[in-house]
């Protein structure tokens, strides 16, 4: 099993990008005979335009990913932009994909449908996130439910090549992260950087009490029962805790006789304490950002390695390598 999956660097990574997929990527680089995990800085160029801030993303989110649990050891950690086969593997898709093919692509559509501008880049996004996949022969995409139609889109793309020019390309699959939590945001919709409703994983402790506490809870009074499952701060509080801390918090709501205050500090008590080891261990990374390049440095150099091969693969058989 060769496993791909890369994560864009806009912004600090928050609890629903841990719980949504980097909690996913650790475990299965120790399941994988390869795992390959990069920093998709070329994608981001379709919403960062300010360099310095992209630059500083990108190192922020190699920082973040070791210290959670990316392991150098097991998985090769690089960036995007480091691996130039990538972009010129994209330009022999591109030369193959129907533009019929890009328009009906979720990302793209959406966009228009809502009267925004919508670039060349996210009109191709989809076709760099093959060269993405395909680059290193993998077979195993993690992905979100939203993503599934890119997989799908690659794999059209490898197949119309390889029935044109030959067996080139592995076709992937999708791999739905079944145990991805969808995590509520501060105002009870889905955590994300758009709706500015996220809590940072790596915030400083004060500051993640002060988010729990602003976080929306309904108005019915304190003796009432409730019921868990339907209310986004048990939600949260379980993705941090154990089965029976688990229980004992259900039992508390429908029980009822308790305030949303009380829920609140518990589920700020038990994000800290969780990722309260990785939290120490970055601030050892910040020391060292020297050693963070390094392992991007020596992570680039073995992925264009193997992209090295799948590329000249994919030009001979096209005619352009002689």
């Amino acid at each position: 099993m060769i496993v791909l999956s890369g994560i864009q660097p806009t912004g600090r990574f928050h609890w629903g990008n841990y719980f949504g997929a980097i909690r996913q990527y650790v475990e299965l680089q120790n399941q994988a005979d390869a795992a390959y995990y990069f920093i998709a800085n070329l994608h981001a160029l379709t919403t960062v335009e300010d360099a310095e801030l992209l630059r500083r993303y990108t190192l922020d989110a190699a920082t973040d990913l070791l210290a959670l649990g990316i392991n150098p050891d097991r998985a090769t950690l690089f960036v995007q932009s480091d691996v130039p086969e990538v972009t010129q593997l994209c330009w022999l898709l591109m030369t193959r994909t129907p533009m019929g093919l890009l328009e009906r692509c979720h990302a793209y559509k959406d966009k228009k449908a809502k009267g925004l501008p919508a670039d060349a880049g996210l009109f191709t996004y989809p076709v760099l996130m093959a060269a993405d996949i395909l680059a290193y022969d993998a077979d195993t995409v993690p992905v979100g439910e939203d993503q599934v139609q890119h997989i799908e889109v690659c794999r059209d793309l490898a197949g119309s090549f390889n029935h044109l020019y030959g067996e080139v390309f592995v076709l992937p699959k999708a791999k739905i992260m079944e145990h991805a939590a969808k995590v509520p945001g501060t105002d009870g919709e889905k955590m994300s950087k758009s709706y500015n409703n996220t809590i940072g994983v790596f915030d400083e402790p004060a500051s993640v009490r002060k988010a729990v506490m602003r976080i929306k809870t309904d108005s019915r009074p304190v003796s009432e029962p409730k019921d868990p499952e339907s209310d986004p701060l048990y939600q949260l509080y379980s993705l941090f805790v154990d089965e029976k801390r688990r229980e004992e918090m259900a039992a508390l709501y429908r029980r009822g006789g308790f305030g949303y205050g009380e829920v609140k500090k518990a589920l700020a008590d038990a994000a800290v304490e969780y990722f309260a080891e990785a939290y120490e261990y970055r601030k050892e990374l910040e020391k060292t950002p020297r050693k963070v390049r390094e392992i991007l440095e020596d992570g680039a150099a073995m992925a264009r390695k193997r992209a090295g091969e799948v590329l000249h693969r994919a030009q001979a058989a096209c005619g352009i390598r002689y």
